[in-house]
């Protein structure tokens, strides 16, 4: 479960003419939709699977709007009671907290990328364009802080935002060091920071004398989160639509805007992996997707097309068996389809979020069982063709390709395992009452300049160089992940022998290996 807390006092359009009020969410209709619901009610519809009752901050004013949905309501009359009233709504839960201005209208699979994020905290975010012709802007050492002046869509740009996280976040009393983005709302936290988000809720209450009129309460929440060093992730709208509505002209033209997003494509894209290897990427996952939609559309379940991949690679591994040029053939055909219909399983969990531990289980173990059922059968085709002899030497390859991949995956696995229970580096932290963001990024520095030197330093040269796209592939080809795994297989074994095809997975896998062993080398002594 997730506990929702749904704001219903968010100030109005930055720049809205006075006297001009905005309309409640509760009596701002969206007239193309069936039903034409409310924005309320459309986003109560949408959290229902997440929170049916999900607790609404209201001005008391606004209060008995609110009462007549499905839906607790906590009435404040200020900025300080919205935090003190979310603190009381959060405080000690054992869920995970989403917070969403009430007149949100936004889609569904954006509700679901930003609850089913990893990160402990992460807030939706509007970036600026940066112009590629553009002169570099200055180290950030060098930079003044400043209350952000530039505007993006509406709201004030004063937030900074890099690697990933939010650097620092500026309110009407704190600068901020050159900001290049926006929050636009929504925050989901992870359990496990939701005491430190009703702390911060409930002494940035007792700050209020700091808050201006333009400071929304989301924003001061991510600027108390990341001041009490909580890593809050971003994310982009990208292909999905989010929009704050204030009164009938908005609604109709975020409505009008929003039909312009295909929303059931970002959510097939985002079914993919996005850290897949080269040959998964450009030579699957470019059709896999939409065999996924088909299969997921049709009531095939992500375990029924596991099985589908598991007998297909056994198909593989018996024509490879043949010994014969046409089966070598046959089974390099197979064995690339067993590994289509290995993403495409993974693909339809994720677009028809039908997740088990069955299926994980099922994925991980029978991808090994038929990569080494293939082994079996090269070697079986090897012996049976009569053109090695005995087939003993082929079989002693095969022993040392199935020894040295099992070698691979169990390094994977431990170092895997020994990293989770690593505990996370911790970020510098600031009062809330400093004005100025520059201890913060002083710290920051600090510690950035302590991994200057020695094994870091190459660690982060590295990082840098796969910034460059064919760095960036080759990095991801040497490691020789399963997707090039079955490519050789297929391609090696097509065209040439199993002898071959063996020697090309022992010579490749030795480099891999060699190249994975030196990796975790060094970021274990880092």
């Amino acid at each position: 479960m997730t506990r929702v807390v749904l704001l219903g006092s968010s100030p109005g359009p930055i720049g809205s003419e006075a006297g001009a009020p905005p309309v409640p969410p509760t009596d701002l209709p969206l007239p193309s939709l069936p039903g034409a619901p409310t924005v309320y009610g459309r986003l109560l519809q949408q959290l229902a699977s997440l929170d049916p009752e999900p607790v609404t901050i209201a001005r008391p004013a606004d209060a008995a709007a609110f009462r007549v949905q499905p839906a607790r309501v906590a009435e404040s009359a200020d900025v300080a009671g919205d935090l003190r009233a979310l603190a009381d709504a959060v405080a000690g839960s054992t869920d995970n907290v989403l917070i969403l201005p009430a007149n949100a209208l936004l889609h569904d699979e954006l509700i679901y990328q930003l609850t089913k994020a990893k990160r402990g905290a992460i807030a939706l975010i509007l970036r600026e364009e940066r112009d590629e012709n553009a002169p570099e802007p200055p180290p950030i050492e060098e930079a003044e802080p400043e209350i952000g002046t530039a505007v993006l869509e509406g709201l004030p740009q004063r937030t900074r935002a890099g690697r990933g996280r939010v650097i620092s976040v500026g309110t009407a009393h704190h600068a901020v060091t050159r900001p290049n983005a926006a929050l636009l709302g929504p925050i989901h936290v992870q359990q496990k920071h939701v005491a430190t988000l009703a702390e911060v809720a409930r002494e940035l209450a007792d700050l209020v004398h700091l808050v201006g009129p333009e400071d929304d309460v989301t924003e001061l929440l991510v600027f108390g989160l990341v001041r009490r060093g909580v890593s809050v992730g971003v994310r982009g709208r990208r292909d999905l639509f989010y929009r704050r509505l204030h009164d009938p002209a908005e609604a109709v033209a975020a409505l009008a805007e929003m039909a312009a997003f295909n929303e059931d494509r970002a959510r097939l894209d985002n079914a993919v992996k996005g850290a897949d290897g080269f040959f998964t990427t450009f030579f699957v996952s470019t059709y896999s997707r939409f065999l996924a939609r088909w299969a997921a559309r049709r009531g095939l379940t992500p375990n029924q097309v596991t099985l589908i991949s598991i007998f297909t690679g056994l198909l593989a591994a018996g024509a490879f068996a043949t010994g014969t040029r046409p089966g070598y053939v046959a089974g390099g055909v197979l064995i690339y389809f067993a590994f289509v219909f290995d993403c495409v399983d993974g693909q339809v969990a994720r677009y028809a979020r039908q997740f088990g531990v069955l299926g994980a289980w099922l994925d991980a173990t029978f991808d090994r069982f038929k990569e080494y059922a293939c082994f079996v059968g090269l070697a079986v085709g090897a012996t049976v063709s009569g053109q090695f002899g005995d087939g003993e030497g082929v079989w002693t390859l095969a022993l040392v390709a199935l020894a040295l991949q099992s070698v691979k995956h169990l390094l994977d696995f431990s170092f895997g395992a020994a990293n989770r229970r690593k505990p996370p580096v911790p970020l510098p932290t600031l009062e809330l009452t400093v004005a100025d963001d520059r201890p913060l990024r002083e710290a920051l520095e600090t510690r950035k300049l302590s991994r200057s030197g020695g094994v870091h330093a190459m660690l982060r040269f590295w990082a840098r160089a796969g910034r460059f796209r064919p760095m960036h592939w080759a990095r991801k080809m040497i490691v020789f992940p399963i997707g090039e795994r079955f490519a050789a297989i297929a391609l090696v074994t097509a065209f040439f022998d199993p002898r071959v095809t063996f020697l090309t997975l022992i010579v490749w896998g030795g480099v891999a290996a060699t190249y994975t062993l030196t990796g975790r080398l060094l970021r274990s002594l880092a």
